[in-house]
């Protein structure tokens, strides 16, 4: 791979996204990327970059020049072995990828959701009981960030309670994947063996609960809808994506409003805001940052012509942080209408569960809306580092009741 672009007039960036640096504050080489141009070589890895919100937009609701089958991180399957078998829904295009997405999206879709409503609110009750009693001071990723969604989504999936906590690290080494090489993907190497082979065993018919969403997916390749070998495959992709988005999607949500007490006020006083407030968290944070998609043909952008075959890195956070399409983009804000946002994909790959993670986070924040009148930090954050997804480690903070 050559590491200048084939038309010299594109902008050059030396950066590397992939940093620590970077990745612990990406938003002034964000900037850079934006004020460059609507396309930007990145000379470390060879590929071009995206980050303004018209560009990223276009691209990814264009499937056919741009596609997700060689991979959309950045290795190319078409060169080189993926460490594990593409996802069905994300790592595929038209026609392999419509069967696999049309069986999920009545299973996830918020009419079929609606029955999980009660009883996913009465658990946020539950957890949040348990939170307070507990004491007043709590860390928000741990106590209620990755407690709450490995409590109801493995139950709606149809696993049982044995292992739940193999689902983070295995999402994380999968999205840290989609990135470089790096230190970040070696850390997870050792152990990432054992977590993935107890992911694979969960697929299977027989270790899914009857009615969850697993079942419903083996139901479908009974009636011929898929292959039973994709049903497995497909109760992967749910397991994959299905967790630690949902998580930093909450932890974003519970750290805005700790950072913004007016809009935490106006939440309690408007609890159907909820769903509009984690819109708008996942617009500022975007806890999927970065997927790339690969070029099928010369395609133009902007000045530039981006050649057949060649790597194009979308920034989402980015994006979803562009004044030109957003005003006063880096303030949260509920009078804000998010909907334009990338965070969850756009086009034919938008992400097929984000109605589950909507009714997870409506069902907490209610219930903190109720209880809770003010949410305090008590220490600087800590980020967690991944290659593709913005995260915390820890948000230490006062739940005022």
């Amino acid at each position: 791979m050559t590491l200048a672009p084939a038309d010299r007039s594109c902008p050059t960036l030396d950066t590397d996204p992939f940093s620590s640096e970077v990745l612990e504050n990406p938003l002034p080489f964000q900037q850079a990327l934006r004020e460059a141009g609507p396309v930007t070589w990145l000379s470390r890895y060879g590929v071009y970059a995206l980050g303004r919100h018209a560009e990223v937009h276009a691209v990814l609701t264009d499937w056919q020049h741009f596609q997700s089958g060689a991979g959309v991180g950045l290795s190319n399957f078409r060169v080189e072995k993926p460490w594990r078998p593409p996802s069905l829904l994300l790592e595929a295009d038209p026609p392999h990828h419509d069967a696999p997405r049309h069986v999920l999206e009545p299973i996830l879709s918020p009419r079929a959701l609606r029955q999980l409503r009660p009883a996913w609110a009465e658990n946020a009750e539950h957890l949040l009981e348990e939170v307070l009693a507990s004491g007043a001071e709590v860390d928000l990723v741990a106590s209620i960030a990755q407690a709450y969604p490995l409590r109801v989504f493995p139950d709606a999936v149809g696993l049982g309670r044995e292992g739940r906590e193999n689902l983070l690290p295995y999402g994380d080494h999968a999205f840290n994947a989609f990135g470089p090489a790096n230190e970040l993907v070696a850390k997870g190497l050792p152990g990432i063996g054992a977590v993935a082979g107890w992911v694979n065993d969960q697929c299977a018919r027989d270790r899914l609960s009857p009615g969850g969403f697993g079942a419903q997916i083996w139901a479908a390749a009974d009636r011929g809808d898929i292959t039973h070998e994709q049903a497995p495959l497909i109760v992967r992709s749910l397991l994959t994506a299905g967790v630690d988005t949902t998580v930093h999607g909450l932890a974003a949500v519970l750290y805005a409003f700790a950072t913004h007490p007016q809009q935490w006020q106006r939440l309690r006083a408007e609890p159907g805001l909820a769903r509009i407030a984690f819109d708008e968290a996942v617009r500022l944070e975007s806890p999927v940052q970065t997927f790339f998609r690969t070029t099928t043909a010369d395609v133009r952008i902007g000045e530039t012509v981006v050649p057949a075959g060649q790597k194009v890195l979308m920034f989402l956070g980015s994006a979803n942080r562009d004044p030109r399409r957003w005003a006063a983009p880096d303030v949260f804000d509920l009078a804000r209408d998010p909907s334009g946002h990338v965070g969850f994909g756009m086009g034919i790959h938008q992400c097929v569960g984000q109605h589950v993670a909507r009714l997870e986070v409506e069902a907490v924040l209610t219930a903190l809306a109720h209880r809770v009148r003010r949410i305090e930090l008590t220490a600087a954050p800590v980020r967690h580092h991944n290659n593709t997804l913005r995260a915390f480690a820890s948000v230490p903070a006062r739940l005022v009741a």
